[in-house]
């Protein structure tokens, strides 16, 4: 059904989800995602809860893994619940303002994702190319300004994508061939000019899926010129061991991302890979950053340790 607002925009009042409909052991699937849904949830929490309540995690780098962590959640949050809902109730209908909500939610925090390990990249930098005035330039301070900057430009940002599209008249379909309100799917759909909104797309592209990549390799680059720099081969280890985290994180993102592109043309391998390369990272965070962080494994370690010490007392008794 579909409902008129003007004369010439026509807007659906729901929009057919087909994504994963014909998958084969589809059920699997969905179980699947329900696991990393529930790991992502429960490891980015704790990674909030324990760099929130430690004070000696109070520092750059792991306001950025906060920030991460953050967006992690809202990313999951944003997308594997309405794919759930699919399974679980079997109704592939998504109202056309719900659909809004999903494109800007989904969008939001992976763009946000994006710029935090841009952030995370250039602090690596900083702490191995110039490390007497790594306090000086990255603080605090310094990272609660650029984050504060990333949030409300990201805001600014998709909510003119999101809003734009109200501008487009979906007068020939509501079927959306994804697995959520994906903008590129919808901008296939109107039949009316989209011209506006594909140059948006095209912006938010080079924003955050061209400029992002390019300036963590350059950093990666310097990086790698600072570590020839280094004399001892125990030096550059060291050195290198600090951005082993950054590296597996920024792989468990941008790869799925080029696994898209490179896909076969099937649909169902590009929805498959394509809702994978957005839920298998945030499950992935908080794994490499608690299992390659020290001083988080440390804490983790003192709280369980202290949880079941009384436990043990009482036995004892």
């Amino acid at each position: 059904m579909f409902l008129s607002q003007n004369i010439s925009i026509v807007h659906p009042e729901h929009f057919f989800i087909t994504g994963l409909t014909d998958t084969p052991y589809s059920t699997y699937y969905y179980i699947f995602l329900f696991i990393i849904y529930f790991i992502s949830i429960i490891g980015n929490s704790i990674v909030i809860l324990v760099i929130a309540l430690h004070r000696s995690l109070h520092s750059p780098m792991y306001i950025g893994v906060f920030n991460l962590a953050l967006a992690d959640i809202g990313e999951v949050n944003a997308l594997i619940p309405s794919m759930i809902k699919i399974f679980f109730f079997d109704s592939q209908y998504i109202s056309y303002n719900d659909c809004l909500a999903n494109m800007f939610f989904v969008n939001f925090f992976i763009t946000v994702q994006t710029y935090t390990l841009v952030v995370l990249a250039f602090d690596r930098f900083v702490a191995i190319c110039l490390p007497l005035r790594y306090n000086a330039i990255v603080n605090n301070k310094f990272m609660a300004i650029v984050f504060s900057v990333i949030w409300a430009f990201n805001t600014f940002l998709v909510t003119l994508s999101t809003s734009m599209m109200t501008r487009l008249s979906f007068c020939k379909s509501n079927v959306v061939e994804s697995w959520y309100c994906d903008y590129g799917t919808l901008l296939r759909m109107p039949c009316n000019d989209s011209s506006i909104n594909t140059l948006i797309a095209v912006l938010i592209r080079a924003f955050f899926l061209v400029a992002p990549p390019f300036i963590i390799v350059l950093s990666y680059v310097g990086i790698f010129i600072a570590l020839c720099k280094i004399t001892t081969w125990g030096g550059r280890f060291k050195a290198l061991k600090t951005c082993v985290s950054h590296l597996l994180v920024v792989g468990s993102f941008f790869l799925p991302i080029l696994c898209i592109l490179i896909a076969a043309p099937a649909a169902n391998a590009r929805i498959i890979s394509g809702s994978l390369s957005f839920a298998l990272p945030p499950m992935l965070n908080p794994i490499i950053y608690v299992l390659n962080t020290a001083k988080i494994k440390d804490l983790i370690r003192k709280v369980l340790n202290n949880r079941s010490a009384p436990i043990r007392g009482n036995v004892s008794k």
